[in-house]
């Protein structure tokens, strides 16, 4: 857990104590349904956790914000974010059961009522919401047309309502494709260790 602290030094003791679960959480289930991959699984906390919490240096999210996290697998960002903002509420959604099935176990272990996991078509949910977050789930033009008219107008933290998405690459052409305007930020500039050397936390306001 030490990149956590490393990085958020301030963090609660209730905070303190759900990132310390995290990893025999993960590992539990991980023996069940692999949605962590095994070779990397001891880098959970730098891969998986402190990865999804790139996006809390980049924006954070008032109380009561509504934020999407799309495709979100076993549970990433949406979980460490939840950790890091009891007072805004997560809807981490995935159209596979079985992933859906480990982010309600560890939310339901961790006692996170501001999370919501669905097994569902993002293109298919009705309501709308503050934020978007994402880690590398598609194409960026076909992601913008599956949550376009999903975002609300506003501002619900210390950046406009938007999309923010984690990404590692070029990124340049792949952005101009969306015909939207995007600011990229290195997590690189947040967080020193080499894993995040080509990471990128990338917003455009909706």
């Amino acid at each position: 857990m030490e990149p956590i602290l490393k990085y958020f030094p301030d963090l609660t003791e209730r905070q303190k104590e759900r990132f310390a679960a995290l990893y025999d959480l993960y590992g539990d289930w991980n023996a069940k349904i692999n949605v962590v991959s095994r070779k990397d699984f001891d880098q959970l906390y730098l891969r998986h956790v402190l990865h999804s919490l790139a996006i809390a240096r980049v924006c954070t999210f008032d109380a009561g914000a509504r934020i999407l996290d799309v495709g979100c697998g076993g549970g990433f960002p949406s979980v460490p974010l939840a950790i890091l903002f009891p007072e805004a509420h997560f809807v981490a959604a995935d159209s596979i059961r079985k992933k859906i099935t480990v982010v309600e176990g560890v939310a339901q272990s961790l006692g996170l009522e501001n999370l919501e996991p669905r097994c569902v078509r993002v293109e298919t949910l009705k309501e709308s919401f503050d934020y978007v977050v994402s880690r590398a789930v598609t194409a960026m033009p076909e992601f913008v047309g599956w949550v376009r008219g999903k975002i609300r107008r506003g501002q619900r933290g210390s950046l406009p309502n938007g999309i923010l998405y984690l990404k590692g690459g070029d990124l340049a052409e792949e952005l101009a494709l969306t015909g939207m305007r995007w600011d990229v930020h290195a997590i690189s500039d947040f967080f020193d260790e080499e894993f995040f050397e080509t990471k990128k936390v990338v917003y455009t306001q909706m």
